[in-house]
């Protein structure tokens, strides 16, 4: 996949070109994926493409199989990473997108961990510490 113009307005090429800080978890030459900074739960991870898109339909045909790749690894390393039993993955196009770059959410899900439906209880990480935790071990589980 080869690198877009960064969109000068958008929070996730911010990211990806590394003007913005981040809790980074994943990169590689197709996408970057880093820890949301409202996660629903410890470990809650977006993947988004390099590449300036809006949306999935935005995203050209021959970056769609590298893009699902790494995230198809980022949730095996998620759901290893937080000792979790299962993921929530999800991606929204334009309706609640809250940020209009391509990304997919990467939830880990155990049992009875409060989330019901589309009423998802967000909240910050405690301290810097507890971001970094979480980012170090889904890090390490993608070896």
């Amino acid at each position: 996949m080869t690198a877009a113009e960064p969109s000068p307005d958008c929070v996730f090429c911010a990211i990806v070109t590394g003007g913005q800080p981040a809790y980074r978890v994943y990169e590689d030459e197709a996408v970057v994926a880093f820890l949301d900074r409202r996660p629903l739960f410890p470990g809650h991870t977006l993947v988004v493409p390099r590449r300036h898109v809006e949306t999935l339909t935005d995203l050209p045909g021959d970056a769609v199989g590298p893009y699902f790749t790494a995230v198809q690894r980022v949730t095996g390393a998620v759901q290893r990473g937080m000792a979790a039993a299962g993921s929530f993955v999800a991606e929204n196009n334009t309706v609640s997108q809250s940020v209009p770059h391509l990304h997919v959410h990467v939830v880990p899900r155990n049992r009875k961990d409060g989330l019901r439906g589309f009423f998802w209880p967000r909240r910050r990480y405690a301290d810097e510490a507890e971001a970094e935790t979480a980012a170090a071990r889904i890090r390490a589980a993608l070896g």
